[in-house]
């Protein structure tokens, strides 16, 4: 058995289903790509990376909204106890791995790492560590290696 994908095979298959049944394949053809060449990028637009770049847009979106006295934080609600630490920037290491980079209201440095598919946070206003200070801007580690993984940022 051959692995191409036949269309017209297809058809016949699906020709005696109702309308609602019937699987819509687009012809990939015209734009020289194949089935598996799609599969490929839905894959990697599961990476970590893809992930780190929309939630930077959300974090920053949701930050450009803070006034002068407050950072952005964040609130985990999954380990059975609510965890607070303000947001300085996320890593990731492809192709699933996110790293959540802070500090507790306290002080003490955090880097949570997750599962793309565990991901699950509240973002919230914090009251910046130091009023005498100027706001922290939220900001993202770059890639620093091949792989995709972030580095933390040096203190």
């Amino acid at each position: 058995m051959s692995g191409a994908f036949d269309p017209d095979k297809l058809a016949s298959i699906t020709k005696g289903l109702g309308e609602s049944m019937r699987v819509r394949v687009p012809d990939l053809a015209p734009m020289g790509r194949s089935p598996v060449a799609t599969l490929a990028d839905i894959a990697e637009a599961n990476y970590a990376n893809e992930f780190c770049e929309r939630l930077e847009a959300q974090i920053r979106a949701f930050d450009e909204e803070l006034d002068q006295d407050h950072e952005v934080g964040v609130r985990l609600v999954s380990y059975g106890q609510t965890v607070v630490f303000h947001l300085t920037h996320l890593g990731f290491h492809n192709p699933s791995l996110i790293f959540f980079y802070g500090e507790t209201p306290d002080g003490h440095r955090v880097q949570l790492i997750q599962h793309v598919s565990q991901i699950s946070f509240i973002l919230m206003a914090m009251t910046k560590p130091d009023p005498e200070q100027p706001r922290r801007p939220f900001g993202f580690a770059q890639a620093t290696r091949e792989s995709g993984a972030s580095d933390p940022p040096s203190s």
